[in-house]
């Protein structure tokens, strides 16, 4: 259901409460929530419909006129009649907002004002118990839960009309309105009900997706700058060493930080517009850079033919996490990276695992990406002696 603006006013655009089961609503019924409901648009509609069906007390409020001894009492007889209809008409928005309890206590109470015209009309007032069970049909309870009421209905109708007026073929025409018509409203509230969840549903999926997108894109913008500012870092110290010793070889690093900078920009540009691939042929070669720019001996395969086409996306993730794990955290000298058809490894000869690098919030994110493909991430120490990050496809 959707919540009350603050300071409870009503939007134009918001629906408003609309039909449910007893119970699908977490809210707590409060008075602004039941004057919310009473004036949105789905109550709006069943005003509508409500109200072309109260044409049908015009008859009824005629015999109240009849039957009435004086002016007075005609008039507190019509005024019972017109109680009777707002509390119809209102009945079943209120109920909207109610439990289980809250819907039963509506219809009873329905029920009830239908006697304050028994002096006028006696057992005539069976013709009001069809408004009651089509209440009782709109408050969407169970099947096992509606049928025997609006039967009962029918039935306590049935004897009622036959005891006054006579058994005869027109004392069934009242019950058996009573019956289809509640019968076939309680129909058509649960089909309405069950739409409106769908249409929650639906809300809910499309939220989640779109929690489910700004989670990849932040995934996606932390590995990206965070391997590539990583790199324009270990450059730039790079250049800033070699400024004075060797300033060619310090010119071409700067002319390296720029354009590992654009691509980082275009990349994060490609993310967000979401048309960004990675693969790991690209990241092999990215690694083989950012490790000889960090000094680090790189042991890279000579192909990427023994990954499977479908995994060489979720590869490339995995060298680019490992490798800027490498350069940051291990203090290695040597960094070896293997890939087979259901295995990768990025192993180096660093000080091994330590806070900070099985804490990381790429490798968080890697195992993320990981585990939605169907994989499995393990971290550890190496056989080189140093950290170890291994991905099983």
């Amino acid at each position: 259901m959707h919540e009350a603006p603050r300071g409870g006013r009503l939007r134009a655009d918001d629906p408003g409460p609309d039909v449910s089961r007893p119970g699908s609503r977490a809210a707590t019924p409060t008075l602004r929530r039941v004057r919310r409901v009473l004036r949105s648009r789905a109550a709006a509609s069943w005003y509508l419909g409500g109200g072309v069906a109260l044409l049908w007390l015009i008859g009824p409020t005629q015999d109240v006129i009849a039957q009435s001894g004086s002016a007075a009492s005609a008039a507190i007889g019509v005024t019972f009649v017109i109680v009777f209809a707002l509390a119809f008409l209102l009945s079943t928005p209120i109920g909207w907002v109610l439990r289980d309890r809250g819907r039963i206590a509506v219809c009873v109470v329905l029920f009830a004002l239908s006697f304050d015209l028994y002096p006028w009309l006696g057992w005539g007032i069976a013709a009001f118990w069809t408004y009651v069970g089509v209440t009782f049909g709109m408050c969407v309870f169970p099947w096992r839960w509606t049928w025997p009421p609006i039967l009962g209905l029918g039935l306590l109708a049935l004897v009622t009309n036959g005891m006054s007026e006579g058994w005869d073929e027109n004392v069934l025409w009242v019950p058996a309105i009573i019956v289809s018509i509640s019968l076939m409203m309680a129909s058509f509230a649960r089909t309405t009900a069950a739409m409106n969840e769908l249409r929650q549903t639906q809300k809910q999926l499309e939220a989640l997706a779109v929690e489910r997108e700004r989670g990849r894109v932040a995934r996606d913008i932390h590995d990206i700058l965070g391997h590539s500012l990583t790199v324009v870092t270990v450059k730039a110290e790079l250049a800033g060493r070699l400024v004075d010793v060797d300033p060619e070889r310090a010119k071409a690093e700067i002319a390296e930080v720029e354009s590992l900078a654009r691509g980082a920009l275009a990349d994060v540009r490609a993310t967000v517009a979401g048309v960004r691939t990675v693969n790991v042929s690209g990241e092999l070669a990215a690694a083989r850079a950012a490790l000889a720019a960090a000094g680090i001996d790189a042991e890279l395969p000579s192909s990427t033919d023994a990954v499977p086409p479908a995994r060489r996306e979720l590869a490339g993730w995995v060298v680019r996490e490992g490798v800027t794990n490498v350069v940051r955290h291990s203090g290695a000298a040597r960094c070896r990276i293997t890939l087979g058809r259901h295995e990768v490894e990025v192993a180096d000869d660093g000080v091994g695992p330590t806070a900070a690098s099985e804490g990381a919030s790429g490798l968080a994110g890697l195992r993320e990406r990981v585990e939605a493909a169907g994989g499995r991430l393990s971290v550890g120490r190496s056989d080189l002696g140093g950290f170890s990050l291994r991905v099983t496809l």
